[in-house]
C-alpha cells in the first residue's frame, strides 16, 4: 500500500464503512416496512402475482446487496493486512482515482478489461 498516503488509506476506508452502514440501514428499512405497495383493484391472483414479483426483487435486491456486504468486508480486512490497493491478478497498485471511484475493486483496469473480455467470449 506504499502508492497509497495513510490519508488516502482512511478516506476510502471511511467510505467503505459508510456504504456498509447505508446498505445496512436500507434492509433494516426493507424488514421494518415490506408492505410499502398498495394493492388498486384487481383479483387474488393479480394481488398474488404482485407479491410474488415484489418479493423476488427484494431476493434479487438481497443477494446483490450481500454479495457487496462480503466485498466490503473484505476489502476492511485487506486494509488490516496492508494488502489493500494491489491487484490481485498482476500485483500492480491499483490508482487511488480508481479505488475512490470503486473501492471494493480487487483488480487494476487492465486485468478487469482483460477479464471481462474473456467472459464475453
Amino acid at each position: 500500500m506504499e502508492h497509497l498516503s495513510q490519508e488516502q488509506i482512511m478516506e476510502l476506508k471511511r467510505d467503505l464503512l459508510n456504504l456498509r452502514e447505508a446498505i445496512i440501514k436500507n434492509a433494516q428499512q426493507q424488514i421494518k416496512d415490506p408492505s410499502n405497495i398498495t394493492f388498486e383493484g384487481g383479483d387474488e391472483i393479480d394481488r398474488a402475482n404482485i407479491e410474488v414479483e415484489r418479493y423476488l426483487n427484494l431476493q434479487r435486491i438481497r443477494t446483490r446487496e450481500l454479495k457487496l456486504l462480503r466485498k466490503i468486508d473484505y476489502a476492511l480486512m485487506k486494509m488490516e493486512a496492508g494488502s489493500y490497493g494491489v491487484c490481485e491478478s498482476c500485483g500492480a497498485p491499483i490508482p487511488f482515482e480508481r479505488l475512490k471511484a470503486r473501492p471494493v475493486t480487487t483488480m487494476c483496469i487492465n486485468c478487469k478489461e482483460l477479464e471481462e473480455e474473456s467472459e464475453a467470449e
